[in-house]
């Protein structure tokens, strides 16, 4: 058992493609030999980004971005970007930024008068609106009054209907009357008309 940890102890330890950075303030030197015996053949500044592609307890095989590999020492390598990288990195995008406005307030600077304008129409259409929606307010109250009394008066009809209906129906029941007394005068004379 002891064996199988001792081995196991000796293996170096294999990342797959993790990014790492020189860390701040230091020159790191890039070596061929694994341990880092021999004469540094490339210098690293802080920051340098880089591949691991393995990497022991105190040593790293790296791959830098323009495919040199060597042997650097791992207790110098970190998984964040250091300060430097940072502070640079925000520079320049408080550089753009800045230029950004700069732009913006410049290409805005011409169209206020425009805006201005706009402002205004928004202003008068807006009071026109109001004004719309009152009398739309008016005019919902209104139907809804009209839809009351139609509910009201939804089973009866208009006056003139009732005395027409009343008329035909007496003129009708007249007519009706005369002929049933002509039928039955009729039925009782033999068939003459006796008035």
């Amino acid at each position: 058992m002891r064996l199988v940890f001792g081995v196991l102890a000796l293996v170096p330890l294999v990342v797959a493609a993790e990014t790492a950075y020189v860390t701040d303030t230091l020159q790191l030197g890039m070596h061929q030999a694994q341990d880092t015996s021999d004469r540094p053949f490339r210098s690293l500044d802080s920051g340098q980004q880089m591949e691991v592609l393995s990497r022991t307890r105190y040593y790293a095989h790296v791959r830098l971005p323009d495919g040199t590999q060597g042997y650097v020492k791992a207790g110098f390598l970190v998984d964040s970007k250091p300060a430097k990288l940072i502070v640079a990195e925000t520079q320049a995008e408080v550089d753009r930024l800045a230029r950004e406005l700069a732009e913006a307030r410049e290409a805005f600077a011409a169209p206020a008068a425009t805006i201005d304008t706009l402002k205004q129409q928004a202003a008068d259409l807006q009071a026109r609106l109001d004004d719309s929606e009152a009398s739309a307010t008016e005019l919902g109250e209104e139907n809804a009054s009209l839809r009351n009394r139609q509910s009201l008066y939804k089973n009866s009809m208009p006056l003139q209907w009732v005395v027409g209906a009343v008329g035909a129906c007496l003129v009708g029941g007249f007519l009706l009357g005369l002929w049933w007394v002509d039928q039955r005068s009729r039925k009782r004379h033999g068939g003459i008309r006796i008035y």
